[in-house]
């Protein structure tokens, strides 16, 4: 079996957090989330990472986080960009928003050549949930099922104080394999329990905050290259015909898919990691206390790098 690459997804351009929140240090020796994810997952067993990021911000990022790390791990760059579809498709004038989490997927196809895992740039997942994202990976199935993976969170440790977010609401069965996830893209926090919407703020409905929650750490096979090209143009179909400049194409309803049809399963993991995250600025300075206890108690070294 191939050695298991690690994607990261870093194409955002940080709009509600105020600047390149992929980038920004959350420590005193320059250190951003992707670099606490990337020494976790080189100590998981990961060799490789790929990062997905715009060309706009390539040089910066090279300079920043790509000189940190490449002396460490192996490195390859793939680019987000709204023109890369599939033959006979062009972006809408007045697009500018990127086609979402499958898209980014599907801009990585040739520079990832076997199994993979894909994280956030700006989501801190945890020590353990690499490790068990890793041996997932690695271990051999033995049939012709698709058998991917899924670290799952609780709703109540993925949500902010200070803004919405989105996340996959999902169902799993007795056995812990994920049944059904769900996008939900505006979902904010309340006193006893957090409340969706899908229509800008006109209704709302609550979620219990020991729901199960997707934060898009996945592991994957090879042949969700394919599945996602080939359900790429129905969706651009229709999302160029009822939502041309904001439609996405989500990882969620790529998995979903093949979940209803059986080609799938999706192995909920277990982990005893709780996320971070800076959606918005003002989850900064929680992020990088968290951050700076785990260096106290010698879970990272002051220094990530040397």
């Amino acid at each position: 079996m191939k050695e298991p690459t690690l994607v990261i997804l870093a194409a955002g351009m940080g709009s509600r957090y105020g600047g390149l929140k992929q980038i920004d240090p959350m420590d005193e020796y320059g250190n951003a989330i992707i670099d606490y994810s990337i020494y976790d997952a080189k100590r998981a067993g990961f060799q490789k990472i790929v990062f997905l990021i715009k060309e706009q911000i390539a040089d910066i990022f090279k300079n920043t986080i790509g000189k940190r790390v490449e002396p460490h791990i192996d490195v390859a760059y793939a680019y987000q960009e709204i023109d890369n579809l599939p033959e006979g498709y062009q972006p809408p004038e007045g697009r500018e928003k990127p086609w979402g989490t499958a898209h980014a997927i599907y801009c990585c196809k040739d520079v990832v050549n076997g199994p993979f895992a894909v994280i956030n740039a700006d989501d801190y997942y945890g020590v353990d949930a690499y490790k068990v994202m890793y041996d997932y990976l690695t271990k051999e199935h033995g049939d012709d099922k698709y058998h991917y993976a899924m670290v799952g969170y609780q709703l109540q440790n993925t949500v902010t104080d200070n803004g919405h977010v989105s996340r996959g609401i999902c169902v799993t069965d007795e056995n812990h394999y994920l049944k059904s996830i769900t996008e939900r893209t505006h979902i904010e926090k309340r006193e006893k329990t957090a409340v969706y919407t899908e229509d800008d703020g006109e209704t709302w409905m609550p979620i219990a905050y020991d729901t199960l929650v997707s934060m898009n750490f996945f592991g994957f096979q090879h042949n969700l290259f394919d599945e996602i090209s080939a359900g790429f143009p129905a969706f651009l179909d229709d999302a160029l015909a009822n939502n041309p400049l904001k439609g996405e194409y989500f990882i969620p309803s790529v998995v979903s898919h093949l979940i209803d049809t059986e080609k799938a399963d999706v192995k909920v993991l277990s982990s005893t990691a709780k996320w971070y995250g800076v959606t918005y600025k003002e989850d900064k300075d929680y992020v990088v206390k968290a951050l700076k206890a785990f260096r106290e108690e010698g879970i990272y070294p002051d220094s990530l790098w040397g």
